[in-house]
């Protein structure tokens, strides 16, 4: 069943010793807002971890689906090559060569191709046919328009940077290793097996996200009800299933979903994301119990009903 509503939500997550997400460019340091000290984690983080639940909970790598069964693959994934995954949407509607020469969808991921522009309905099938196989791509959407052309997807969820309600203290650890990689190494040390490394670690930090579902684009993309429930499941228990010794503890603390009685929506989003309010009662939080979460849900605009999913 396609959307017919219109969702804003609000995501409250907590890091605890650990990093919940490594700026490459600054020697993997948690990220930052330089002029304010409050951590950043990325959307593309955030959509990395919904897309690793959604893969290990909806698993079809075992398996060959009957056609239109495949609903939950996912499109961006480790070790993925992106055109390949074009082609397949190709082979599967012998788009691009003769029935007799048809690539079959088990096959199509050996193939590689040229350029290919392809006709504007070709396109237009084959973006129809990744939407309908991908859970990724009806959902953020998708430039897949390199290589074998399947157009773009606008995707009807959005997701903001997450901030932390108060600056945060990116601390560096030295570690150790009681082994050496090479046997030149262990020469070098004569003997002294032992290896020095960093890590970086929040002490604790508390963040927020903002998020959008839009019904218009999901019917663009096939964004089903069943998709939005999927999606609301993920984000309570993505950081449960993310488990790493370099991320430390991480929990979904709060979402907070406003659902609005039409498509265009009742109210604006950022007066509702208002009503959630965050605010510490001590001085140096360690914990999620150091903050309060007050929720204001009375006299809610009219047609905007407040659900709480965690």
């Amino acid at each position: 069943m396609s959307l017919s509503n219109r969702y804003d939500f609000v995501l409250l997550f907590e890091v605890k010793d650990g990093n919940p997400n490594g700026d490459p460019d600054a020697g993997n340091l948690p990220r930052l807002d330089a002029e304010t000290g409050h951590g950043l984690v990325t959307d593309v983080s955030l959509k990395r971890k919904v897309r690793n639940f959604v893969g290990m909970t909806h698993d079809q790598t075992e398996r060959a689906p009957e056609p239109g069964e495949k609903r939950f693959e996912i499109y961006v994934r480790e070790k993925a090559i992106l055109n390949l995954q074009h082609q397949r949407a190709y082979s599967a509607l012998k788009l691009d060569e003769p029935a007799s020469e048809a690539v079959s969808d088990e096959t199509a991921n050996k193939k590689t191709t040229k350029k290919r522009k392809g006709s504007g309905d070709d396109v237009t099938k084959a973006r129809d046919w990744m939407c309908q196989n991908f859970f990724d791509v009806r959902t953020f959407g998708a430039v897949m328009s390199t290589g074998v052309n399947c157009g773009q997807v606008r995707g009807p969820v959005q997701l903001t940077f997450a901030r932390s309600f108060d600056p945060i203290v990116a601390q560096e650890h030295s570690i150790t290793r009681m082994a050496v990689t090479t046997e030149e190494k262990a020469a070098a040390q004569d003997g002294d097996n032992r290896e020095m490394g960093r890590k970086h670690t929040v002490p604790y930090g508390l963040y927020v996200a903002h998020g959008f579902v839009s019904s218009f684009l999901a019917k663009q993309t096939g964004f089903s009800e069943g998709d939005l429930e999927l999606l609301w499941e993920a984000l309570g228990q993505m950081f449960e299933h993310d488990r790493s010794a370099a991320r430390g503890e991480m929990a979904t603390r709060g979402l907070y979903v406003f659902k609005h009685n039409s498509e265009l929506g009742n109210a604006p989003a950022h007066t509702l994301f208002e009503r959630i309010q965050v605010a510490k009662n001590t001085d140096v939080p360690r914990s999620f119990k150091d903050y309060d979460v007050t929720v204001n849900d009375a006299n809610l605009p009219v047609g905007v009903t407040l659900l709480r999913k965690v």
